[in-house]
């Protein structure tokens, strides 16, 4: 038979690497999407197949995490083996002006999402996307037994869904999971987050279009790694005997200006030439350090993360000056790292 899968967030970095994972492991995938007036489904056009194609594999609904009623239906619908809940409102920087916005999706949304599940009656596993973001101010390392404590509207969301998600688990016997996951970042990041704003910033000053690009806190560290290898990390935890929570990280601390100068130097660059302050880039509460101990996730899962943040940096870099020469084609990775193979290729 044939395994299901409903992915909430597909058209996003992690949702389209996950989708690429699973099709390739000969999953039928379900993808949920937001209607809008444009295309909104550049990270994963390359999957698209034809639905009257007999061999079709790939398929999206219309639907949002803010309606239960359609959630239900879908689930009804689809009878998935495994969902997915990567969806959410993720800047963290603008969950400070929307508040009321990313507590209704982040966190809310998982609520509405596993009473689908329970209402529904389907026999299915669940993961629920929380976040770093959810340790704040406690001191790292991280792992699954590390206080919490937010420092933001999105992290108090994420919390709200990890804790919702371990309700649910405990309360009503649901295979439900929590993948926490420390910062993961590809080419396909989206532009306004700092790693791939970045290196796309590098790119468009070697080709002379940008002289500067502006940045506010340099001096936090962060624990970045590779997305498509925190997919496989999601896909693991939902084939473990028994439901439990799990920590993806690097374990590296790398700072944001690590980053830069590791971004600028892979182009024979110099950062304090192109970079500039900006105050409004600063959050109300900072968060000042977050780095991961994966150690149960490599014992219990056989995950590890393999590329670092320094490399991250240079393949990023590389990708965003390959898409600048290749315009029109932004989500296509032309860097293959040794190892992971499931990436497009052109």
């Amino acid at each position: 038979m044939t395994k299901k899968a409903l992915i909430t967030g597909i058209t996003g970095q992690d949702g389209s690497y996950l989708a690429e994972l699973l099709l390739s492991k000969g999953y039928e995938v379900h993808g949920l999407i937001r209607r809008a007036s444009t295309f909104n489904t550049s990270r994963i056009d390359h999957l698209y197949q034809d639905r009257h194609d007999e061999d079709v594999r790939l398929f999206l609904h219309y639907g949002d995490l803010s309606d239960g009623a359609r959630l239900v239906t879908l689930l009804h619908e689809i009878q998935p083996d495994e969902v997915y809940n990567l969806a959410a409102q993720s800047h963290v920087r603008v969950s400070f002006d929307e508040p009321e916005h990313t507590g209704n999706t982040t966190g809310m949304g998982a609520m509405r999402l596993l009473e689908a599940v329970r209402t529904a009656g389907v026999e299915c596993r669940y993961y629920q996307a929380s976040s770093s973001e959810m340790f704040g101010a406690t001191p790292p390392p991280q792992d699954e037994s590390t206080p919490f404590y937010p420092r933001s509207p999105y992290g108090a969301a994420k919390l709200y869904a990890f804790w919702v998600t371990k309700n649910y688990r405990e309360g009503y016997g649901m295979f439900a999971v929590n993948g926490i996951l420390f910062n993961h970042e590809s080419p396909r990041r989206g532009e306004t987050f700092v790693t791939r704003k970045i290196t796309r910033a590098v790119a468009r000053i070697m080709a002379g279009l940008d002289d500067h690009v502006y940045l506010g806190n340099l001096d936090a560290v962060r624990d970045w790694g590779y997305a498509p290898e925190y997919a496989e990390g999601m896909w693991r935890m939902l084939q473990a005997d028994v439901p439990d929570d799990y920590v993806l990280a690097t374990g590296s601390s790398f700072t944001v200006r690590d980053f830069v100068t590791t971004s600028f130097e892979h182009a024979g660059l110099d950062w304090e030439k192109h970079v500039r302050f900006d105050e409004r880039y600063l959050r109300p509460t900072e968060v000042d350090a977050l780095i991961g101990d994966a150690g149960k996730a490599h014992r219990e899962l056989g995950w590890k993360a393999t590329v670092m943040p320094a490399d991250l940096a240079r393949l990023m870099v590389d990708a965003d000056i390959a898409a600048l020469e290749h315009a029109g084609r932004p989500w296509i990775d032309r860097v293959v790292l040794p190892g992971w193979t499931n990436q497009p290729q052109v």
